[in-house]
């Protein structure tokens, strides 16, 4: 099996995974083996065992001496994942594709935030330690907690706590200054979400080099381990209409119809259907 065969294999297999059972750092590798078809993944797992075999024990020798306490576990995962590998946010070339696939982080130790927080999540789980990542706008962000106290981890920025005002400063430096923090900002996202907006990173940059074809090839990736997303059928459906492949769009917006809920999307979704269908004709 060549190596863009098992990276598929793999995503097709988290498709039909539980959410809480997707292995967050196999799912970037897998993406990121599909812009990187002669990479071998081997190396790369092996890097992963070695970040999770550092922090336990690091853990285990700090522990006996300090305790375990929330502030201990953040510094443990800053130690391991900034210090000991390097791991920081790629300030100077930030919208490089290299920064969105996992392969190539591992490589350069730089990253986008959620490519970051990939590393964060998967280590910080491997020790038992509750992390999920935020719906927060613009810049990822991660939570930990442990026995009710919480605190929020920016993986771009070398694992920083950030308070309320530093989000504030945030939400404001990405999204505007008109923008204020809500209670959603602050919401959990499901691990399927965390690969999603990776690999939007990486869509939303060809379409901005006006480069559909690739963008098709992300969506193809990201509907692998979320096939049962309507939003990446209609998006697709659209693309493909865009791109003149008219069989491909009717297939993708057909899928979107039976996948949706939305009366609204569906009335519109089934016009535009038409309107294709009397284009081939």
């Amino acid at each position: 099996m060549s190596n863009r065969a098992e990276a598929r294999e793999i995503l097709r297999r988290i498709g039909d995974q539980p959410d809480d059972e997707i292995d967050l750092a196999e799912a970037a590798l897998a993406l990121g083996a599909l812009e990187l078809p002669s990479a071998d993944l081997a190396p790369y797992r092996a890097h992963i065992r070695a970040i999770v075999e550092d922090l336990a024990a690091r853990v285990a020798a700090q522990d006996q001496a300090a305790g375990d306490s929330l502030e201990a576990r953040i510094a443990h995962l800053h130690a391991v994942i900034g210090e000991r590998h390097g791991y920081s946010g790629d300030h100077d070339t930030y919208d490089d594709l290299q920064n969105a696939n996992l392969l190539r982080v591992v490589d350069r130790r730089r990253g986008l935030p959620v490519s970051l927080g990939i590393l964060y999540m998967h280590a910080a789980r491997s020790q038992g330690w509750p992390m999920v990542g935020l719906n927060f706008p613009g810049h990822f962000l991660v939570r930990i907690e442990k026995a009710g106290a919480r605190a929020i981890i920016d993986p771009f920025n070398e694992g920083q706590t950030r308070s309320v005002v530093d989000l504030r400063d945030l939400l404001k430096a990405t999204a505007g200054s008109a923008a204020e923090l809500e209670p959603g900002h602050y919401q959990p996202v499901s691990n399927r979400d965390v690969l999603l907006r990776l690999q939007n990173n990486i869509k939303l940059r060809h379409l901005s080099a006006h480069d559909v074809p690739k963008a098709l090839e992300v969506l193809e990736a990201m509907r692998l381990f979320a096939p049962h997303e309507p939003a990446l059928w209609r998006e697709t459906g659209l693309l493909e209409a865009h791109a003149g492949n008219l069989k491909d769009a009717i297939t993708a917006l057909e899928t979107f119809m039976a996948l949706t809920g939305d009366d609204h999307h569906r009335h519109q979704t089934a016009s535009l259907i038409q309107q294709l269908k009397n284009r081939l004709n």
